[in-house]
């Protein structure tokens, strides 16, 4: 399910706006501009892409998390331990996307060198879109892969309650560059739906499908859903995240996260990122790579007005919407968020595209 960026009703928010709101909130509760600037592209790259439960929609928590000290957000990462080819980084309990975006920076750095860069850090926090990340190396013409740890949410195959609460959605990204910018870029949670997925089917008052999470616990379901149809590799998809991140890292990892919701004490989430340079292994791969998106997208199709997509395809059709509607739409519900946030921060509010 995606959400038309043109829904009826509500004002047009011109992206630029949306990144000057959300600096001006995070720098009104002490975050160094640059530092703001990082997660402000973090979130409207994830509300451009369609990817509305880790964008705009989040940014109180980012707030509430500053405001209640569980969350540094002038903090600066460093790194602890490193090879020629991989970096142990301490987050130091910053802004996500500040976290995140140094780490990938520094992946990237070691497979220009060396062709592949791997970092896993620790002491991070929620650090929205994995895209943003994967696309950093991208745009150097490399491999991007990207992992992290989240709050427990989801219930492993066959526990029985609320208490068995013990994985996150852990979200995995790859990006790898085709030609003429037709690339391969998968976000996705390694359950049925992420969490920012069910915040949005509630703001919308649509219902929960009941394949998505338990309807006593609230658990969601691992990506399969039940055993019978394969949970059991949505479970070890988590796992696998949750070993490079928090095990590997030394970070928080499983139940020990702070649970969402909850500013009792810091997150620690861990991230793993890694960069491969294609250009160390067979020449062609960007060649390759698009021939093959294409004979996929050629198959014979089901249904002739639903044409077959690869990873990347709906969000670029996403933001071909949102570039014709010059901006974004949101609920009634978040604009009002947003508007009593503006009066209590003391920044100049959202300006719709019609009062520019």
């Amino acid at each position: 399910m995606s959400y038309d960026p043109v829904q009826p009703n509500t004002p047009i928010i011109p992206l630029a706006e949306i990144r000057r709101f959300v600096i001006d909130c995070m720098m009104a509760v002490g975050a160094p501009k640059n530092n703001a600037e990082k997660l402000a592209e973090n979130i409207v790259e994830a509300d451009y892409r369609g990817f509305y439960g880790h964008g705009l929609n989040r940014l109180e928590i980012y707030l509430k998390e500053v405001r209640r000290g569980v969350c540094n957000a002038a903090a600066v990462p460093k790194e602890l331990n490193e090879s020629y080819a991989t970096s142990w980084v301490d987050g130091n309990n910053g802004l996500g996307p500040v976290v995140g975006a140094f780490c990938m920076d520094l992946a990237i750095q070691k497979a220009q060198k060396l062709g592949v860069g791997l970092v896993v850090c620790k002491g991070s926090n929620h650090f929205g879109i994995a895209t943003v990340y994967t696309m950093q190396a991208l745009k150097k013409g490399l491999i991007g892969l990207c992992f992290s740890n989240t709050p427990p949410m989801v219930a492993p195959p066959r526990t029985k309650n609320v208490l068995q609460i013990l994985i996150g959605t852990n979200p995995w990204s790859m990006a790898a560059p085709g030609m003429r910018g037709d690339n391969f870029i998968l976000d996705m949670a390694t359950s049925v739906v992420s969490r920012g997925r069910i915040e949005m089917l509630k703001m919308h008052h649509m219902t929960i499908p009941s394949q998505w999470a338990d309807p006593v616990t609230g658990a969601l379901c691992p990506l399969g859903g039940t055993e019978d149809n394969s949970s059991y590799k949505g479970y070890g998809l988590a796992m696998v995240a949750e070993v490079l991140c928090g095990i590997l890292s030394g970070g928080a990892y499983g139940p020990n996260i702070r649970m969402l919701g909850h500013f009792d004490k810091v997150a620690d989430l861990g991230h793993c990122f890694i960069a491969i340079d294609p250009k160390c292994f067979a020449p062609g791969f960007d060649q390759r790579l698009s021939s093959f998106l294409q004979s996929l997208r050629q198959a014979p199709r089901i249904d002739r007005d639903r044409p077959v997509w690869v990873a990347g395809d709906r969000e670029r059709l996403h933001m071909k919407a949102v570039d014709e509607a010059r901006g974004l739409r949101y609920v009634q519900e978040l604009l009002d968020a947003c508007r009593r946030l503006a009066q209590e921060l003391k920044v100049k509010p959202l300006q719709p595209l019609a009062n520019r």
